[in-house]
């Protein structure tokens, strides 16, 4: 394969405006003595017999005197035209009576000058607009219907294989298939067995379709076309449709090979339904050619098609029938041990200390994708670098997991001790609920340091095992968690505060999804109510746009049985405050004094352990914040 292009210098009328800016400077430096200042033959006679002329040159057509110096020293020059048929004699008795020094002078044709200014320069000028101009042309609209697709070659050393790909163990045991029919398409064909013709990676963004596909083209040897379904489409009609043609053309030359479209949403939306009222023919031009390229080569020559997506719900039914997308392999969030396994693929290379424990680090980050991992490490990283260590340490981890859940420390926002103290009361209280309601993840940390995303402060609950489902008792004592900082504010402080915000949305939440979608309310019964976002992977959980398809009065009635549970969980809490005032007391004043408190010092300072139920809800851990 010829090497990648290097990217070709930009062309633009400001080269052509630099061009004739040179050429005039050249010309200017060239003709840069004053221009003399013209004069009636008269005239010229005149200043000779006023003595006004210093010396002259006598030309076949005309006169160039230089005057007398003014009284500034300036020295002017004029010209006169000699009159036709009139010879010089007069002007030159009446110079030689006056003693102005003159000289004849023979013209002589400037063959160099003429030649360079009128031919070369300018030709110079053309051919190096047009050389510009075609360097530009390759790469734009006379290449507009070739592909821009990416190639990786099998003979270069990508280096990317299953072994840079953790956390997809289902997807990967998946497309073994695929590496396995390229590296032997005999051991099939002798079978009668064909390899799918396309494969459709599927699941939310960062969980490394793309790295899946390259991987696959790594272990298998062969070349990797990598193109974005967005580069398909032009604003010139039908360029989409030629470059699909090219892109198959090149890739059935190259057989065996992989070619991979990423975010095939882009041009593969379904042309039926709401969709077909805003129709966009260049878009569907481009749809209808890859559907007749994935019908019209043969898989057996050995070009697997691979895509990803990650709305599959918007895809057009004949893209994903048998005979083309025919396998779609899920690429999910990875579960605790796949967070682990890519924790080890991305600290490799990285300077850990060994006492690096990234089974907790794995534990605080569940919902996280391989992506957002990728940044936890490189947080943790700088963090290290930030302090001056030549290796990470696991506070640099937990740092950057912070950082990234909830912003920036910010320790020069200055509160006043009132709200100061508030801050830890309500903390406190979070804490306090989650230590003793039974169905609680066990407290990780509790801090008092102001975050960049507005937090105040922040109670972390971690994890410790994989959970698919939560019962309602589960649900209602995650809700009970949320409200302890209120129920704390209102037994210290008298009062309540706006630093209860988040818990109140997210507890509402929480009790109105139990309502509407989980059938959890006796009241209303085992019903769904609404219709919730249509795509997973985009979504999380909990939360989204619903559409509404109940009337009025279940709507009250909904409203009615989720404050019910909020109020009750309130209560609940408000109950632990009264019963463990003292122990409030003893956490809101440590936390003034320290700002954070990890688990070992929670259970040194109540001298408890607890020992709960781990639940796991993605996309991310039990954070509650002021």
């Amino acid at each position: 394969m010829k090497p990648v292009r290097k990217r070709q210098f930009a062309f633009s009328g400001v080269w052509i405006l630099l061009a004739i800016a040179l050429f005039f400077s050249v010309h200017g430096w060239y003709k840069r003595a004053e221009p003399p200042r013209v004069v009636p033959y008269s005239e010229l006679m005149t200043l000779v017999t006023q003595q006004k002329v210093r010396e002259a040159e006598v030309h076949d057509t005309d006169v160039i005197a230089k005057l007398v110096p003014d009284a500034k020293g300036h020295q002017e020059t004029v010209v006169a035209t000699r009159l036709p048929g009139v010879e010089a004699n007069g002007l030159v008795e009446a110079m030689r009576e006056h003693g102005v020094s003159f000289s004849g002078v023979i013209e002589r044709e400037n063959v160099a000058e003429q030649l360079l200014l009128g031919w070369v320069v300018p030709m110079a000028l053309l051919g190096g607009i047009y050389w510009f101009g075609m360097r530009r042309l390759r790469g734009g609209p006379l290449t507009f219907g070739k592909s821009r697709a990416k190639i990786f070659d099998r003979n270069e050393k990508d280096g990317v294989s299953f072994a840079d790909v953790a956390g997809v163990d289902e997807a990967r045991g998946e497309l073994t298939e695929v590496v396995s029919f390229l590296k032997e398409p005999g051991r099939y064909q002798a079978l009668g067995a064909r390899i799918p013709k396309g494969c459709l990676l599927i699941g939310p963004p960062g969980t490394g379709k793309t790295l899946l596909a390259r991987a696959v083209a790594g272990e298998a040897h062969v070349p990797f076309f990598s193109i974005s379904a967005s580069e398909f489409v032009e604003m010139f009609v039908g360029m989409g449709a030629a470059r699909v043609r090219d892109l198959f053309d090149q890739a059935k030359g190259r057989a065996p090979c992989i070619v991979f479209i990423d975010e095939l949403d882009a041009i593969g939306k379904s042309r039926g339904g709401m969709g077909a009222m805003a129709t966009h023919d260049e878009r569907e031009q481009t749809l209808n050619q890859l559907l007749v390229e994935m019908d019209g080569f043969d898989g057996g020559k050995g070009v697997v098609i691979m895509a990803a997506t990650n709305r599959p719900e918007v895809l057009d039914q004949a893209l994903v029938r048998a005979g083309r997308f025919d396998r779609q392999v899920l690429v999910d969030r990875p579960d605790i041990g796949g967070r682990h396994a890519i924790l080890k693929v991305h600290t490799r290379k990285l300077p850990v200390a060994p006492r690096i424990e990234l089974r907790v680090v794995a534990q605080r980050t569940p919902g996280m994708v391989g992506a957002d991992l990728a940044n936890v490490c490189n947080e943790a990283a700088l963090a290290a670098a930030r302090r001056g260590s030549k290796q990470v340490e696991m506070h640099d981890f937990e740092e950057s997991i912070d950082r990234i859940q909830l912003g920036l420390q910010r320790r020069g926002r200055v509160m006043t001790p009132d709200e100061k103290r508030r801050v830890a009361y309500h903390e406190a209280g979070h804490a306090l609920v989650a230590l003793s309601v039974p169905r609680a993840d066990p407290v990780h940390r509790v801090t008092i340091v102001p975050r960049s995303i507005g937090a105040l402060g922040a109670t972390l609950q971690l994890p410790t095992a994989e959970r698919y489902m939560l019962t309602k008792e589960e649900l209602k004592d995650r809700i009970c968690v949320m409200m302890g900082g209120r129920a704390a504010e209102e037994a210290a402080c008298g009062d309540v505060s706006t630093g209860a915000e988040n818990d109140l949305e997210r507890a509402s939440e929480t009790a109105r999804q139990m309502v509407v979608r989980w059938g959890m309310s006796e009241r209303l019964g085992v019903v769904t109510y609404g219709q919730g976002p249509r795509s997973r992977f985009l979504n999380p959980m909990l939360g989204g746009d619903e559409e509404r398809h109940f009337s009025e009065e279940t709507a009250r009635a909904i409203d009615a049985e989720v404050r019910a549970i909020v109020e009750a969980e309130l209560v609940r809490a408000r109950g632990v405050m009264e019963r463990r005032r003292h122990e409030l007391e003893l956490l809101a004043e440590r936390l003034l004094e320290v700002e954070t408190l990890e688990r070992g010092d929670l259970e040194r300072l109540l001298g408890v352990t607890q020992v709960a139920a781990s639940v796991e809800l993605p996309p991310g851990p039990v954070v509650t914040t002021h």
